[in-house]
């Protein structure tokens, strides 16, 4: 198993969380159904993730960008796929 590491945009305080697409240097946009306070919108960013990739919580962790829209995430064991 491998680690997969994504460059994230997060724009939260959307109606739901979903991928919205990539942007030319390869950035993920992602859409979070939570506002950007108190570490709601990461900790949503963590579960959505968690979901895409079939991999707990635990496995997904942000490495950079806590309080910024740009994050940098690391994805223990998940695969481009979505699979493990």
């Amino acid at each position: 198993m491998s680690d997969l590491v994504l460059r994230i945009k997060v724009i939260p305080k959307s109606a739901k969380s979903e991928v919205v697409g990539t942007m030319e240097d390869g950035t993920v946009k992602i859409r979070i159904a939570a506002v950007a306070e108190k570490g709601k919108a990461n900790a949503e960013l963590i579960a959505f993730l968690a979901k895409q990739y079939n991999v707990s919580r635990g496995d997904v962790k942000i490495m950079t960008g806590e309080t910024s829209a740009l994050k940098q995430v690391r994805i223990r064991g998940g695969l481009i796929s979505g699979r493990r």
